[in-house]
């Protein structure tokens, strides 16, 4: 079988030099990171079940979430659909390139949700929200990049140290919650979350819950 080339839409850098692609082929459609897969819509599944496990956990009437990454807005969709009416959900996103692709051709990917009335978005770097109200979020989710283990754009980096992870128990609501998305497990970043003292658990989740599909790791995490 021969596969039709990939057309390439749209190209982004960061203000260190990464190298974003937005391109397409037939109805999938893929961001590359200085060459490498960074995420596709043929599988979501475990973006999906971030927002869902991490939602469960939230026992706030009216939660206020934080969404580290815009993505191709699987995860936001996913916050939005286990989200009661009365949420506040605020997606930071570091590069206008993602935003526009986000309401032009991958808007009907997750059902637009930038045009849900519960959803306010920050252009610019989720550790500039963290660092600026403390216990303000009930629940963050950080879904950028490849994850801790696995980072292909370097600017993503200081999220996932030490440094990054006190930002974000500072953030959190006292019985907030921390859900991290990662491409494979982490004993380093593990480590990290016992340094900065978090209690946590691994969740793993089939890429398209399909046989011999890869398996993603998710994080689970409350301050102690």
């Amino acid at each position: 079988m021969i596969l039709e080339p990939w057309d390439e839409l749209a190209l982004a850098r960061t203000a260190a030099g990464d190298e974003l692609i937005l391109r397409r082929r037939g109805g999938i459609y893929e961001i590359r990171c200085n060459g490498y897969d960074l995420m596709s819509n043929r599988a979501h599944r475990s973006e999906e079940a971030l927002a869902r496990l991490a939602l469960a956990e939230t026992s706030a009437d009216a939660p206020r979430i934080l969404i580290g990454g815009l993505g191709m807005g699987f995860t936001l969709r996913a916050a939005l659909d286990a989200a009661p009416r009365d949420a506040r959900i605020i997606v930071a996103e570091l590069l206008p390139e993602i935003i526009a692709w986000n309401r032009g051709p991958l808007a009907p990917l997750a059902g637009r949700p930038l045009e849900d009335a519960r959803v306010q978005l920050r252009e610019g770097d989720v550790a500039t929200l963290m660092e600026a109200e403390a216990g303000a979020y009930d629940a963050i989710l950080l879904d950028i990049d490849n994850g801790p283990e696995a980072v292909l754009c370097d600017i993503n980096s200081a999220l996932f140290s030490a440094r990054g992870l006190r930002k974000m128990r500072r953030a959190l609501a006292p019985a907030g919650v921390l859900a991290v998305w990662s491409a494979d497990p982490s004993p380093r970043f593990e480590e990290r979350l016992e340094e900065t003292r978090f209690s946590f658990r691994a969740v793993e989740i089939a890429a398209r819950g399909a046989e011999g599909d890869p398996r993603h790791t998710l994080y689970l995490a409350r301050a102690r």
